[in-house]
């Protein structure tokens, strides 16, 4: 019996060069709402992040960072709070990061399954 090697696939070399593949897979999964903001930004320029997004939406995924986006506790949030009562600013930031998420999630064309995406208050 001989060992073939399979032929190379290019979604193995695609997935070695996929952000989530190349650095810390922690890094998604973060308490630290700084380290979640870097994982969103590279996120930003990986070619499955679509998919990976429209994944985690129908998964409702219970926590961490997919297509770019925060999940917390199966939605969408447009960033991580520290602990603690929430400062009168970071309340209307949120309010207005969660209309920029909306608008991404438009764009991206996930705005039709919006049924199945629920975007914490």
């Amino acid at each position: 019996m001989s060992l073939a090697l399979a032929p190379l696939d290019e979604r193995v070399e695609l997935e070695a060069n996929l952000p989530c593949r190349k650095f810390d897979p922690d890094l998604w999964f973060s308490d630290s709402p700084t380290e979640l903001e870097l994982a969103k930004s590279l996120c930003g320029d990986c070619p499955l992040r679509v998919e990976c997004l429209a994944g985690a939406v129908e998964r409702a995924e219970p926590w961490g960072v997919w297509g770019g986006e925060i999940f917390e506790r199966g939605a969408v949030v447009p960033r991580k709070r520290p602990r603690g009562r929430p400062r009168k600013e970071d309340v209307a930031r949120d309010a207005a990061l969660r209309v920029e998420v909306e608008a991404r999630m438009a764009a991206t064309g996930l705005a039709e399954t919006r049924d199945n995406v629920r975007l914490a208050a």
